[in-house]
């Protein structure tokens, strides 16, 4: 019997001072699976990587703000095997 191949997801998370906001997609159409939001501890950033996870084989994630309130979840990803991508947020 053959087993149908993986659901391909990319996340995308947007990132707050209490919250992470973060959005999920089918990587080869694009259309979005969801969106949901976490807290901005670990519990949350465990909570959105198995949020994430849950939704297919995870690709990658894009996080806004690696350098500061999403370092956190940045190491937290990358720590677990995941591709962080850093997400620059355009000049306003």
């Amino acid at each position: 019997m053959m087993t149908a191949p993986a659901r391909r997801v990319t996340g995308g998370v947007d990132t707050h001072g209490a919250v992470r906001v973060a959005a999920v997609l089918h990587s080869a159409t694009g259309r979005c699976l969801g969106v949901e939001s976490f807290s901005a501890d670990r519990a949350g950033h465990a909570a959105l990587h198995g949020w994430l996870a849950g939704r297919g084989e995870l690709d990658a994630v894009g996080i806004e703000s690696t350098g500061s309130w999403g370092a956190g979840l940045s190491r937290h990803l990358s720590a677990a095997g995941v591709r962080v991508v850093e997400v620059d947020r355009p000049d306003r």
